[in-house]
């Protein structure tokens, strides 16, 4: 019997999943592009995918947002939000911590997600899985969704081995249509089109499984043996065929069965003092003239009031402080977007005060030390705020290729070498 839907709230955003199973292990599934979690149980395949599924784990499923039975949403926004919702996905099923299987393009997103909250993934595994969606995919996509979005034909890509299946077909057609409408799929493209989650794979510390079948079309392996490669210790597994959908073809059950067999063997224990982290750095500019300028009380006085409005920002975004540094601050973020859109806002705020500040951010691996940070990415932060100028917020490539969807604009400041670090650089401004 299919389980019950309800919803979890993510901000205003309600996003529609489902429990079932009373297996030992959580175990989170996101899906690819488009979904709906109603919908896949008509599918006899897809329903015994499931079961196995449930047959040792406790598992949810959920439609992203402006997807299936989710909300549909002005904005798409970023993997911020999406990691919001995931996991506002997880604390309404009582899961503190989870397994969590990516599919398709669920891949980029269970990355970030496994690398920013080690304490809440317990393992990860990655199917039909990229670090980037390849442009020549992106614009075949969308000029299918343009001319027969809802006719079913993608399935041919999707499942060739099951192409000539009329029930398959009319079963993709309404799964198409129920997912998404032809705007909204478009928009989806679009957005994950900008996502590159490269840079931060080597970040990723819990056990990690990537499968993949050698001839998919739709993703081919290349994208499998790269997140592999980059992800500490990952396991790959290469199969036959040219299906993209775990559930579809003659080696679905070997796919089932690895699964199983990753995500109820024994686990590795997990670093939780080196996470993924956005890190933000602020400075105000000419800070020792305008010092001299209004003496040592006003200066005291003004310093007050850089720091509270700061502080008032970090909790609006939900960064956190670790430490001033003079006439800076040093935060970090659990979202490259957040942390982006705090500087933005200080910067603005600031010159109320009459200051200008430079800012600075970079996602990349911190260690975590008590209550302060180091490691590479700390120092590349650092970096990056000092090429900014008077009210710039500067990021790396790295924040640029994370915040896709966000609606953030950036302009190219081209590659640059950053003090103390290794090789170049590409940094960009942010527009605002």
């Amino acid at each position: 019997m299919q389980p019950v839907t309800r919803y979890a709230k993510s901000g205003d955003v309600h996003i529609a999943y489902q429990v079932f199973g009373e297996g030992p292990i959580n175990l989170v599934v996101v899906p690819g592009l488009v979904s709906n979690i109603e919908h896949y149980w008509d599918e006899p395949d897809v329903a015994r995918w499931m079961l196995r599924m449930a047959s040792y784990a406790r598992v949810v499923m959920f439609d992203k947002r402006g997807t299936g039975m989710s909300d549909r949403v002005a904005e798409l926004l970023g993997l911020d939000q999406r990691m919001d919702d995931l996991r506002a996905v997880m604390d309404a099923a009582g899961m503190e911590q989870a397994a969590v299987y990516g599919i398709s393009e669920g891949s980029p997103l269970s990355a970030l997600f496994a690398a920013t909250y080690p304490d809440r993934c317990r393992g990860l595994v990655l199917y039909g899985g990229f670090t980037h969606i390849r442009q020549e995919a992106v614009e075949a996509f969308l000029s299918y969704v343009d001319q027969a979005w809802g006719t079913g034909r993608l399935l041919s890509a999707f499942s060739p081995s099951r192409a000539n299946d009329p029930a398959l077909q009319r079963w993709w057609s309404r799964f198409e249509r129920l997912g998404a409408s032809p705007a909204a799929a478009a928009a989806l493209m679009r957005m994950n089109a900008q996502i590159n989650v490269g840079d931060i794979l080597p970040t990723i510390r819990v056990p990690t499984l990537v499968i993949h079948r050698t001839g998919d079309r739709v993703a081919p392996v290349a994208g499998g043996r790269a997140l592999a490669e980059h992800i500490p210790g990952a396991r790959l597994i290469e199969l036959a065929g040219d299906d993209h959908l775990p559930f579809f073809g003659d080696n679905a059950d070997q796919i089932a069965d690895a699964v199983e067999e990753f995500l109820t063997g024994s686990r590795a224990p997990v670093s939780l003092d080196r996470v993924l982290a956005t890190v933000l750095f602020t400075d105000i500019v000419g800070s020792t003239e305008k010092a001299a300028a209004l003496g040592d009380r006003r200066w005291r006085d003004l310093l007050e009031n850089h720091h509270s409005t700061i502080r008032r920002n970090l909790a609006r975004f939900h960064g956190h402080e670790v430490k001033t540094t003079g006439d800076g601050i040093l935060a970090t973020f659990d979202g490259p977007a957040r942390g982006t859109r705090c500087a933005c806002a200080i910067a603005e705020e600031m010159r109320s005060l009459g200051i200008e500040i430079r800012a600075g951010l970079h996602t990349g691996e911190c260690e975590m030390v008590g209550e302060d940070v180091s490691g590479i990415a700390v120092h590349i932060g650092a970096r990056v705020a000092a090429l900014a100028g008077a009210g710039e917020v500067l990021v790396s490539s790295t924040v640029k290729d994370l915040v896709a969807g966000s609606g953030l604009r950036f302009t190219d400041r081209g590659i640059q070498s950053l003090k103390g670090v290794p090789g170049d650089w590409h940094i960009f401004a942010v527009e605002r």
